[in-house]
């Protein structure tokens, strides 16, 4: 795909991205699929489908209390849980404020360590990695924000979440609806979102204005950006998802590239 030639121009030492379509075939891919980059916050989709995938075993419920009283699994995926931000301390009742938590993702790990009997990142990697041959990608900190993987791994995950093996797609496509709907907060890296929606571990695009995916995204966009710079979306409506990596820090550079970039690819796959 020409459209994914773009990333060269982005003020980035190192940059790769592929686009896959919904039944999985790569449709194209533009930089060494093998070359490892921090995840920072697209970790938390890993955590997040790790989750679910917890949740379809029995090993928790989401309504299974977890961090702060009153808090529960559901809480902590949809970041409602009160906690803030990297302190695990509340700062709001439950399900009354979307405050977007790092803590939050570490406590609802810890939940699932708890209940499963087995370490968080031993559970993910039987559980996710495993199973989708992500054999570079590795939990190396916190279940927020300290995953490292490549775009080989990154196709397969984007593959799975538009046609699940791992999960029952009534799962996946519950836990990418508005949870808690309503609720304003913080998009970080875009400032205040009224509403700022998001599902059960997904971000959703819905109306949100500003937002790092593209103005030609469906509403039904979900997934994630990392403050390492990198993204990984999928939009149902076209039937694709796109990752995109690089070793540069999200900063106002990633705000202007990224929406632009993301509509030359819608717009290259309708021509």
């Amino acid at each position: 795909m020409e459209s994914l030639r773009g990333i060269e121009d982005w003020p980035v030492d190192n940059a790769a991205a592929a686009v896959v379509a919904a039944d999985g075939t790569l449709l194209g891919s533009h930089g060494d699929d093998g070359r490892q980059y921090r995840l920072a916050s697209v970790t938390k989709l890993l955590t997040a489908y790790t989750a679910h995938i917890a949740i379809e075993e029995g090993v928790v419920e989401l309504d299974t209390p977890a961090g702060p009283p009153g808090s529960t699994i559901r809480h902590l995926l949809a970041h409602t849980s009160g906690l803030a931000f990297n302190e695990h301390r509340a700062m709001a009742e439950p399900g009354t404020r979307r405050l977007y938590s790092n803590a939050g993702f570490e406590e609802l790990a810890d939940a699932l360590a708890e209940h499963s009997g087995i370490p968080f990142a031993e559970y993910q990697s039987e559980a996710l990695f495993v199973p989708l041959a992500m054999g570079a990608t590795k939990l190396d900190g916190s279940p927020a924000a300290g995953a490292v993987s490549c775009l080989r791994d990154l196709v397969a995950f984007a593959a799975e979440l538009q046609a699940p093996t791992l999960l029952d797609p009534v799962t996946l496509g519950a836990a990418t609806e508005v949870a808690f709907p309503g609720l304003n907060g913080v998009l970080p890296g875009f400032g205040h979102q009224k509403p700022n929606d998001w599902g059960l571990g997904f971000e959703l695009r819905d109306s949100k204005t500003p937002h790092w995916t593209g103005s030609a995204s469906s509403p039904r966009t979900f997934g994630h950006f990392g403050q390492s710079g990198t993204f990984l979306w999928v939009d149902p409506v076209a039937r694709v998802a796109c990752v995109a990596l690089t070793d540069r820090a999200f900063g106002p550079w990633a705000a202007q590239v990224w929406p632009p970039f993301t509509d030359r690819v819608l717009a290259e796959l309708t021509a």
